[in-house]
Formats: C-alpha cells, sequence, structure tokens
C-alpha cells in the first residue's frame, strides 16, 4: 500500500467516529428540541453536515485510491447514515490498515531477502 493510500483510510478513519457522534447528537437535540425549549439542532445540524461531507468526500478518495469492490464501498457508505456506523467503520478501516502494514513489510522483507 503507498503513502497517498494508506492517508486516505486514515483519514476516512480519523473522520468516521466524529461523524457518529455528530449523528447521535443530532438526534438527542431533536428529541430535547421537541420535548424541550432547548433547540440545538441549527448547530448540531451543521457541525453534523460538514462532518457528513468530510465523511463522504474521504469515503471517494479512499474507494479511488483502494480500488475496493463495490460491495464494500457501499458498506462504508452505509455506515455513514447509521447512527452508530461510524464506530463500526473505523473499527473496521483501523484492522484494514493495519493489515495492509503488515504486508507491506512482508512484502519488503521478501523483496530484500
Amino acid at each position: 500500500m503507498d503513502l497517498k493510500t494508506a492517508s486516505a483510510l486514515r483519514r476516512l478513519r480519523l473522520v468516521s467516529a466524529p461523524e457518529a457522534v455528530s449523528f447521535l447528537l443530532l438526534l438527542v437535540c431533536s428529541v430535547l428540541k421537541r420535548t424541550t425549549d432547548f433547540n440545538a439542532v441549527p448547530v448540531m445540524g451543521a457541525v453534523h453536515g460538514l462532518l457528513f461531507v468530510l465523511y463522504v468526500l474521504f469515503w471517494a478518495d479512499a474507494w479511488n485510491r483502494t480500488k475496493w469492490s463495490l460491495k464494500t464501498a457501499a458498506f462504508y457508505f452505509v455506515m455513514s447514515v447509521l447512527p452508530l456506523g461510524g464506530f463500526f467503520a473505523e473499527r473496521k478501516l483501523k484492522a484494514e490498515g493495519e493489515r495492509a502494514v503488515i504486508a507491506a513489510r512482508a512484502r519488503k522483507e521478501a523483496a530484500a531477502a
């Protein structure tokens, strides 16, 4: 895995958890808006919208660089629209990145031998 591909996966991983947290906070704010006088939906909506757009941009970049199958790309996109999906995506992306680093080191050692 080259550096640009690893960076694309890392960016996607780093934005997935905050995007999931902002989604959950937006849901809480929506409930509070309807049950109390507290209305933070406009602020949380903007924050979540920004993080969602970043997630989609980083997802598209990662898909382009990693050459994921349609199934894998769809999985990561669906994770962005589920309330807890970002946490699962972050965990899976971290494992994928670690496997790629291990594979790259093994190839490097095999080439050196």
